[in-house]
């Protein structure tokens, strides 16, 4: 195992730790939303630079029939379960 000579000096150590602190974060404000974000990124709604770049997902109440339908046979019991409890 390595073990040093000499202790390294308060100026030493802390010249190597000079480059380790942590740089600012760029944030503009988005134009559609005034929210903070990171420059050249798609905003949460889906505009870049002003223009709308991701066209919003189908609405989620069109899409509801299938789970509660989905939901509603797994509330069934099956054959098999009917036949333990009796």
């Amino acid at each position: 195992m390595a073990v040093p000579k000499k202790k390294i000096s308060k100026s030493r150590r802390n010249q190597r730790r000079a480059h380790d602190a942590l740089g600012r974060v760029n944030v503009v404000i988005n134009k559609t939303t005034g929210e903070l974000q990171l420059p050249h990124q798609v905003s949460l709604d889906g505009y870049y630079k002003g223009k709308e770049i991701i066209k919003e997902k189908v609405k989620a109440e069109d899409n509801q029939e299938q789970p509660e339908a989905a939901f509603a046979k797994a509330e069934e019991p099956t054959k098999l379960e009917e036949g333990k409890k009796a």
